[in-house]
Parts: structure tokens; sequence; C-alpha cells
């Protein structure tokens, strides 16, 4: 690899224009791990209502499934809000003028059919919304809605981005993750046989993993045939259960050279088809590492180790 390939680069080809992701966390969603349908208490780095008293206690029920339901008209609400409050700011600072929604916050497919159905379709109806990217788990969406999302990216650019975090399953285990990586694979080809765009999610410095095993989840990864990879280093925020084993010393943050370093030694693995849309990560709870509070910073930090290997931006 000589040259970064970003999703925005993706984007401006596809598109020929400026294309911007507008994130949108919409209340009531959960996921299998938190809910006790799999697990409690989510992952171990995951804040959820086990730590939080703010964490909001709406939940879907399977009566809950017409768009006559309050909460759905809650979040239809919020969807609203958070799109026409967040586009002035993309057009002003980046010259956005067609959009793709993002459903960023918890496991944005864990719902009833007709609710996901109602709150995409809100948002493809939006101005300048060109399609949809979907965060969610791999053990949390049904064949119901990856064929509805078939349809859909008949006419819309349809994104699906799975959590992998980690192909190790001694590590998914530690984590709480709730299943295994056989279910990664299985849910990953199964979104890739119907012809849906999927971006896997990996994090670097999890509990008790070296590089080589980061790297290896990098290999396994590829190896899915996604289109397009998010990385970031795992930090430790208050309300959450690494947040109880960090302040025991129970647990030591990846250091800024070691990520960095993995991150380069990771992006050189990709093959040419495969974007990049993150590259590091940070939250305004952080706890720590300490490094990753100034995003700049890290940015220039990678970018540099990125030109050392001969990786243009």
């Amino acid at each position: 690899m000589d040259r970064l390939y970003t999703f925005g680069k993706y984007l401006k080809k596809k598109f020929k224009t400026n294309v911007k992701k507008v994130p949108i966390s919409i209340p009531g969603f959960t996921c299998p791990n938190i809910d006790g349908t799999v697990a409690r208490g989510g992952c171990v780095f995951c804040e959820n209502e086990s730590f939080s008293p703010n964490f909001t206690k709406e939940r879907f029920t399977l009566n809950l499934n017409s768009k006559e339901n309050p909460l759905l008209q809650k979040q239809i609400t919020a969807l609203k809000e958070q799109f026409f409050n967040t586009v002035p700011l993309l057009k002003k600072y980046y010259g956005a003028n067609k959009f793709i929604v993002y459903f960023q916050s918890f496991t944005n497919t864990y719902a009833p059919f007709e609710t996901l159905k109602a709150l995409y379709e809100t948002a493809l109806d939006f101005p300048d919304v060109i399609g949809l990217s979907i965060g969610t788990r791999t053990d949390s969406i049904t064949d119901e809605t990856l064929q509805y999302l078939e349809k859909l990216s008949k006419k819309h650019e349809i994104w699906v981005e799975y959590g992998i975090q980690s192909s190790n399953d001694e590590t998914l285990q530690k984590i709480n993750r709730g299943h295994d990586f056989q279910n990664v694979k299985e849910t990953i080809k199964k979104t890739k046989d119907l012809g849906l765009n999927v971006c896997g999610h990996l994090i670097f410095g999890l509990p008790g993993e070296t590089q080589k095993v980061m790297l290896k989840s990098v290999d396994d990864t590829i190896e899915l045939n996604i289109d397009s990879i998010k990385f970031h280093p795992l930090y430790v925020t208050e309300n959450t259960l690494l947040a109880l084993e960090y302040k025991k010393g129970n647990f030591t943050p990846i250091d800024e050279q070691t990520y960095i370093d993995t991150l380069v030694k990771s992006i050189k693995k990709l093959p040419g088809h495969i974007s990049v849309q993150r590259m590091t990560a940070g939250s305004e709870n952080l706890l720590a590492p300490q490094w990753c509070k100034n995003k700049a910073r890290q940015m220039s930090a990678i970018h540099r180790a990125l030109r050392d290997e001969g990786i243009r931006l």
C-alpha cells in the first residue's frame, strides 16, 4: 500500500461529490448482551444501566411494533432533530452535499422489524440523504432485516457496521461479548452474500491481547471479505465494568506507541479495496489512557507514522 484508502475517498469516487455520515443516537435501543437475552451487564467497555443511573430505562417489547407506539414516535423525533441539527455543520465545515445517516449508538437492528423499517425509511426521506450506515452486532440482526436492507440497497447506499472487536474467542469471553467468532463469520458471510456493504470494527488493547493476537484479528477480518474497517484503542470510561477493574489496578490500557505501531502494521495488511473509516477514538467520559484525550494530536502522530512507512494520505 502506498496510499491510504479512506472511506471519504471511496464516497467521493462513487458519488462525485462530498458525502458525510451523520451520526445518530436513538433512544430506546439496547442489545442482547445487556437485556439478559444472552448475557447481563454488556461488554466490559460498554456504558449501560448496570453502572450508569442516566442510562435510559425505556425498552422495546414485542407489542410495541406499530407506528403509533410512543417510543417509536420519540425515536423519530430524536432522529429528525439530530439530523437537522448536524447537517448545517457538515455543510459549513466540510462542504458536504450528500449524507449517509449513521445509526451509531448501541445495536441498531435489535428491535421489532416494523420499528426498524419506520426509522430507516424516515431517515432515507430526509433531503440529500443517499443511504444508511447501521451499527450492530452479528448476533442481533435477523434474516428479515437483512433481506429488507438488500431491497433498500437497490436504490440507496447501505452499509452494515459490525462490531467484531477481536477474532480470539478467549478474548471475546473475557470481555463478556456473548458470542464467538464463528457467529461473526457466519453473519458477515450471510450479509455479503446479499450484496450488502460491510464495515468491521476492531479494538486494539483488549485484556490479555498481545500485538500478535491483535494482528491475527486483522488477518481474520480481512478474510471475511469486508469492504471497510474501523480501528480504535480500548479506552476506559466511567460507568463500565472495565472502569472498576482499572481502578483496582487489574487492567493497564494500551500505550500510544504500541497502538500506533499495531495500527500501521494493520493498515499495511489491507488489500486495496478495503477502505479505512476510523484510525483512533476517545471519549468525553475518559478515564484512561490519557493520550486518547487529544484526538488532533493522535491523528498527527498516526499520520507521521504512516508517512514514515511510505503510506501517503
